[in-house]
């Protein structure tokens, strides 16, 4: 049974074999951009609370989203096809967008839900995403209905491997609709699978499923070895093209 390890700011991870049966592996150290991106090329994420020290996680099984296997319902997919009428033309009420409004995504992601008490996305955490999507490795995906946005999506980008962080939604389907255009985005430039981190029903439903952390990481480390997929602000396309914003 492994043991909770504490990090100062030079301290290395450890194994991530010597997670806790929940998850996780080790506590301390700071949210700069360097910790960061080790601990995601090891599979390792921040998961805390504001006022608690920084908790690191790596979570077995681990649960992953293949590109090629998000659940399309029949509502989402009748929406999908519409937008893909329309996306070329004035009439277009919905558009997806690439990198146009991540410092609004994470905050609303980190807003109150009915479903939760508080957010893990503190301002701390906010303040490191920030940084980091400047520094080119964070993205967010935006829905527009009617030029509000409506819901979109933020996660980190290495090498050919999505790890999403976190979705809101303002309207029906919009978290969907951000992450349907994503998934063709990444299918279209070599990136199959989206880290989801931890089980919920919610993401089970879009066609996550659980994977050994094992498997996880062989994954991991050959998409790692891949280019990034051309990460630029524009709208998405039905396709999964980017395009300037008109």
């Amino acid at each position: 049974m492994g043991k909770l390890i504490w990090l100062d700011i030079d301290t290395p991870f450890p194994p991530v074999e010597q997670a806790l049966p929940e998850g996780l592996l080790a506590a301390g150290a700071e949210l700069s951009l360097t910790r960061l991106e080790q601990a995601y090329r090891r599979g390792i994420f921040p998961w805390f609370n504001e006022g608690d020290p920084v908790l690191w996680w790596s979570p077995n099984p681990r649960m992953v989203l293949a590109c090629a296997e998000f659940k399309i319902s029949r509502s989402l997919g009748k929406r999908l096809r519409q937008m893909a009428r329309d996306e070329h033309t004035p009439a277009a009420s919905i558009r997806i967008t690439l990198d146009m409004a991540m410092a609004d995504v994470i905050t609303a992601c980190a807003g109150p839900r009915a479903t939760q008490h508080g957010t893990w996305i503190s301002s701390h955490i906010k303040a490191a995403y920030l940084a980091w999507h400047e520094a080119g490795a964070v993205h967010s995906v935006e829905t527009w209905i009617n030029g509000e946005l409506a819901g979109g999506l933020y996660g980190v980008s290495l090498g050919g491997f999505f790890f999403g962080e976190s979705m809101f939604s303002r309207a029906n389907d919009a978290s969907k609709l951000a992450l349907a255009y994503l998934t063709r985005f990444l299918a279209r430039h070599g990136v199959h699978h989206i880290d989801c981190q931890q089980q919920t029903g919610h993401l089970a439903s879009l066609g996550a499923q659980p994977i050994a952390r094992e498997q996880f990481l062989a994954i991991l480390k050959t998409a790692l070895n891949q280019p990034a997929p051309p990460w630029k602000q524009g709208q998405l396309l039905s396709t999964g093209e980017l395009a300037p914003v008109a």
